[in-house]
């Protein structure tokens, strides 16, 4: 009989071990359960976090942008300006693009969530509301750069016709000042010749011992002059006769070291006022 008991307690007891290790078994099972749940909802959670932080990082990033266009936007002429003002805007397009993508990507999958939270949904709603409010600046801006742009073809347009006028000016100024150096060089020209009284007679210079009376003379045979520059005229000769009418005193005939004959011009105005032209006689 003693020996019944000891078996019969030596079974609950081995009753009560094997529930405790079913009961173990289930609460294991129970707790994997819910720390797959957890972590579940804890990577839903990660990645709605990821695209909402690098949604606001867009906005950041845009309005960034956006200071750069308004700040170049003072000198959009600027060839270095225009650049960075078309390089930032295509940014901002860019980024504006991905961050409504972004948004619609992060709405998806807090609908799609088994994670309710109500505040990054409030949080998600406000970061669509900057977006729009970006969207409107950037097309406030575009509309200005557009009618800056317009401008500037504008100015652009009136500065080449500037150009083209002052260009017109300027010829007319060049034609007009070089005419009236041809009038001045005119106006202080004179004409000389010396030679034999033979050499007169054959250009018709010398006709019948009178100096110029004939209209058939060699004009040719003339050496033209600036009356401003020529002072001195060398006739290389040992004997010298003016034939035409020059004031006295406004000039001197001198010999050289060689004792030949040069004229000396000494008032240019005084010595011209009779006659341009100069006939000189030589032997």
């Amino acid at each position: 009989m003693k020996k019944f008991l000891v078996l019969a307690g030596f079974a609950m007891a081995m009753a009560s071990c094997g529930q405790k290790a079913g009961m173990n078994s289930a609460l294991e099972m129970q707790r994997d359960s819910l720390q797959a749940i957890i972590d579940s909802k804890d990577a839903e959670l990660n990645d709605l976090m990821t695209t909402f932080t690098e949604i606001q990082e867009g906005v950041s990033r845009i309005s960034q942008a956006e200071g750069r266009v308004t700040v170049a936007d003072g000198n959009v002429e600027a060839p270095g300006n225009k650049a960075i003002i078309q390089e930032n805007m295509q940014y901002i397009e860019e980024t504006m693009a991905r961050q409504k993508e972004l948004i619609a990507q992060l709405k998806q999958k807090l609908n799609a969530s088994t994670v309710n939270v109500e505040k990054l949904q409030q949080a998600i709603e406000g970061l669509e509301k900057q977006v729009e409010a970006q969207a409107a600046r950037i097309q406030e801006l575009e509309a200005q750069l557009a009618e800056r742009d317009i401008q500037i073809t504008h100015q652009g347009e009136q500065i080449v016709a500037l150009n083209s006028n002052v260009s017109d000016l300027t010829l007319q100024n060049r034609q007009q000042a070089a005419t009236m150096e041809e009038q001045e060089k005119d106006l202080n020209a004179a004409w000389f010749v010396f030679g034999t009284k033979t050499e007169l007679n054959e250009q018709k210079i010398l006709n019948k011992g009178e100096v110029l009376r004939s209209d058939e003379f060699a004009k040719d045979y003339f050496t033209k002059i600036d009356i401003r520059e020529t002072k001195d005229i060398k006739f290389y000769s040992k004997s010298a006769k003016i034939l035409t009418n020059h004031p006295a005193g406004a000039y001197r005939l001198t010999k050289n070291e060689k004792g030949e004959y040069e004229l000396h011009i000494t008032d240019a105005q005084k010595f011209w006022s009779v006659s341009k032209f100069l006939v000189v006689q030589v032997k």
